[in-house]
């Protein structure tokens, strides 16, 4: 097999759907990245690889989740995405909410992807954040209190999704006493 069809072969048969130049070469071993960046522009050309963006790439049916933690790293999925998928919120809406060191809103494949910025402090403390393969998750109770932290006067429309004592356990990582206030006040 060339070297050119074992790294297409590799990015093809890897488990992620997005990729970065540096997670190509890790995965095909290759360290000339001169020669790196011409195979994965030469894959772009014959449709083998999707340029979603300027050095993130993915295989044609990718994990919009997985590209969500790939644009902008660290981050998580959070907030108004998973108080919505996890039923604490009842209101519809497409885009998908991260949690990350800066604030922007990216459209890809009419997918809507908005990144909040959160003090470096709180982002970087793991409590209430899953790891699903390439995709980081916050659990609903961090997502709500993301979501209070950002939002003060935020409206949860089923608060008995979140287990109290997650609730209680990760609360101390936001150092806020305003917050402390409003969920006792919620969780009377």
């Amino acid at each position: 097999m060339s070297s050119q069809n074992k790294t297409i072969y590799e990015i093809l048969k890897a488990p992620q759907t997005v990729f970065t130049p540096a997670l190509i070469a890790q995965l095909t071993q290759e360290t000339d990245r001169k020669k790196l960046i011409e195979r994965i522009n030469y894959y772009v050309r014959i449709g083998q690889l999707r340029n979603l963006r300027k050095g993130i790439y993915a295989k044609d049916k990718y994990n919009k989740l997985e590209l969500a933690c790939s644009l902008y790293t660290p981050c998580y999925l959070s907030l108004q995405y998973i108080l919505q998928k996890s039923g604490v919120i009842f209101q519809y809406d497409s885009t998908i909410t991260m949690v990350s060191y800066l604030s922007r809103e990216i459209e890809i494949d009419k997918n809507t992807y908005n990144y909040h910025k959160i003090k470096g402090e709180i982002m970087i403390n793991l409590i209430g954040i899953e790891n699903n393969g390439n995709i980081n998750v916050a659990t609903p109770e961090r997502a709500a209190l993301d979501t209070l932290y950002l939002y003060p006067d935020f409206y949860f429309d089923n608060l008995n999704i979140l287990k109290k004592k997650k609730v209680f356990d990760i609360l101390p990582i936001y150092e806020n006493k305003n917050m402390e206030k409003r969920i006792s006040e919620l969780f009377k």
